[in-house]
């Protein structure tokens, strides 16, 4: 049994061609809306049409500028809640300030638990995402949050590419913290897996350590859950060529934030190809050959279907 009469998907300005994309895997169209600004700047919302009684799904990732999109999301939220929408779901493709996530010194806030608290507050009840920085990012809401992970359509992709010759092909983890991704991921291709141990001295850089395990002459999976400013990345391909011999740079993230002057200097980098997929739009200024997107819209429509018949989407995990 559905949960509402009917679905309806709203879409904020973050994203509308992926949004637009989840509509045609499903066989809907958008809801009809504006949402626009004030002279001011303040963000300006208006419904047109009903909304009553309706399972309501918003889909925005809070990307650049992440507060215009973030703040455009919740009043979505109030809209739909005060036009008595029977459930509303926030389908957050990529959930910005998820890095801040814990103190990492005396007196730091923990902002992605500030921006669970506000979408709980202005009526959400229920949030879809994809590839948290941090998993436990899931238990800071106090309503249901579905996780999906990019490393399904990641596997896919690399088993076509290589065609079974994975001999050579190592996956490596760009950081400690994100062994126990890339280690998953390493599983679903049957590869081994390398480290890379890197010191932060501050935000937004970093210098690469030591690599642990053997990457000399293989081809190389770089594996993360996003690509900011592309310098760890970077730094971490270079190392693995210069230090470590390897013999070819892959690298795949399910977020290409892609901030600053990051798509020049992965044109520069000795990364062979980038790729992500398409929850973030790109936002070079023109367009870049090593960087490849895969579409995540046929994934989140199946969810948005399966949390509409009160279907389970743990199928959707393997």
């Amino acid at each position: 049994m559905a949960h509402g009469k009917d679905i309806k998907i709203i879409s904020g300005n973050s994203n509308t061609a992926f949004s637009e994309n989840v509509c045609r895997n499903i066989g809907l169209r958008l809801c009809r809306t504006d949402v626009t600004a004030f002279s001011d700047g303040e963000i300006s919302v208006s419904l047109h049409e009903t909304v009553r009684g309706s399972d309501v799904f918003i889909i925005q990732s809070t990307c650049y500028p992440i507060n215009d999109h973030l703040m455009e999301m919740l009043i979505m939220v109030d809209a739909c809640k005060r036009a008595s929408a029977s459930r509303i779901t926030v389908v957050m493709p990529y959930f910005g300030y998820a890095r801040q996530d814990r103190k990492a010194k005396s007196r730091d806030p923990i902002s992605a638990k500030l921006v669970a608290n506000l979408i709980v507050s202005a009526g959400a009840d229920r949030v879809l995402t994809m590839d948290l920085h941090a998993a436990q990012i899931q238990g800071f809401f106090d309503i249901p949050v579905d996780n999906l992970l990019g490393s399904p359509l990641f596997a896919d992709y690399y088993s076509r590419k290589f065609s079974g010759k994975v001999d050579d092909v190592i996956v490596v983890s760009p950081d400690i913290g994100s062994v126990a991704r890339a280690r998953a991921f390493a599983m679903k291709l049957g590869l081994g897996l390398a480290i890379i141990d890197k010191r932060r001295e501050k935000a937004n850089s970093s210098e690469v350590m030591n690599i642990i395990g053997s990457v000399e002459g293989k081809r190389i999976i770089l594996y993360d859950d996003m690509v900011d400013t592309a310098g760890s990345l970077c730094g971490a391909a270079k190392a693995l060529v210069d230090v470590g011999g390897a013999k070819e740079i892959y690298a795949c993230a399910s977020h290409g934030v892609l901030s600053g002057n990051a798509v020049e200097l992965v044109e520069q980098s000795t990364v062979k190809e980038l790729v992500f997929t398409d929850t973030v739009p790109y936002r070079g200024a023109k367009p870049c050959a090593k960087i490849k997107y895969l579409s995540a819209a046929p994934l989140f429509a199946e969810a948005i279907e399966r949390i509409f018949q009160e279907v389970s989407i743990s199928t959707l995990f393997r």
